[in-house]
């Protein structure tokens, strides 16, 4: 990015130069080009020539709207530049980890039942077409199943393009993901017919380019565009609105949420078809792109039906053993 954007000449010299060298290792870094970004332009406005203690306090102080977590994830943006900065430059304004903002528990996600999703397609059908969105129904139908059933992050279903949908429409091709990951996504029977029968659709609104561009997109200044992240948040808060999906304390999901759904799912049906849940693990880590089964066990919550499930399994191998009965 240019230097103008980070702020105050000194701060983004030394701000760039970060950028460069951990890009150089091939990092994106795009979190820290936005927060140093954000900093930058506080700077200048402050009419500031450097970061200092007074200055940091103030960009504080602005944020103190934000989420708890986010204030301390940009804070500790900021300490590792300082520290960068530090090897070369002694004297330079180091923040003190003691004054981050308090990490607070993650919110617990709200697990989307199958029902609830076909109230959300019903909902999704009735969507009226709009000028720059033609193509509302139909995205708002594709997007569910496929964030529902194939556990897509909302970032992955945004950068998906026409190219990526491979072998007739089996699978998925998910380029460059978090940490960089690419992998393949092989879609259920019932999914395959929901993109083939988008893409129909797709095709005569975007007939000069019906086998390339985005997947979902719509018209922005009469040109083909892809969905915004902000635009497709607003729809799928729509869907779970006017479809009532809600959790039983009267929560409405986020829209990661359903890819937690996706996952505790999963584990629903490998238990009910009498599979090995453990062995599940590796192949939905696979599946999600994760890194470890560590990050995999993040997304599998112990709700009422896995409970459920999971004792009768162990009453039906143990519980006479553990009762007494038979050996």
């Amino acid at each position: 990015m240019s230097t103008p954007d980070l702020g105050p000449s000194a701060f983004a010299q030394r701000a760039a130069a970060y950028l460069r060298h951990y890009r150089a290792l091939g990092l994106r870094y795009r979190y820290a080009e936005h927060t140093l970004s954000i900093l930058g332009r506080y700077l200048a406005a402050a009419g500031a020539v450097d970061l200092d203690n007074a200055h940091y306090e103030g960009w504080r102080r602005g944020r103190a709207l934000l989420h708890s977590n986010s204030r301390r994830k940009a804070e500790q943006m900021v300490r590792r530049f300082c520290l960068y900065r530090k090897r070369s430059e002694p004297a330079v304004f180091v923040p003190s980890a003691d004054s981050f903002s308090p990490l607070r528990p993650t919110v617990r996600p709200v697990i989307v039942e199958p029902e609830q999703i076909m109230r959300m397609l019903a909902v999704a059908g009735c969507l009226e077409p709009g000028n720059r969105s033609p193509l509302r129904a139909a995205v708002a139908r594709v997007a569910t199943v496929l964030l529902y059933t194939s556990g897509l992050r909302l970032g992955e279903l945004l950068r998906l393009r026409v190219e990526d949908i491979e072998d007739g429409g089996t699978v998925l091709q998910i380029r460059e993901s978090k940490f960089h990951k690419s992998r393949i996504v092989p879609l259920s029977d019932s999914t395959r017919i929901e993109v083939r029968q988008y893409l129909k659709r797709r095709a005569t609104f975007a007939f000069t380019s019906p086998d390339s561009g985005p997947f979902l997109c719509n018209r922005y200044r009469g040109e083909l565009s892809p969905y915004s992240a902000p635009g497709l948040h607003v729809m799928m808060r729509r869907l779970f609105t006017v479809a009532a999906v809600r959790d039983l304390e009267g929560r409405t999901p986020r829209i990661h949420d359903l890819r937690h759904s996706f996952a505790v799912q999963s584990l629903i049906r490998s238990y009910r078809d009498l599979g090995d849940p453990q062995a599940l693990l590796p192949k939905l880590a696979l599946y999600l792109g994760h890194v470890s089964i560590e990050s995999t066990l993040h997304y599998l919550k112990l709700i009422p039906a896995v409970a459920q499930l999971a004792n009768a399994r162990f009453e039906a191998a143990f519980g006479r053993r553990v009762l007494g009965g038979e050996p």
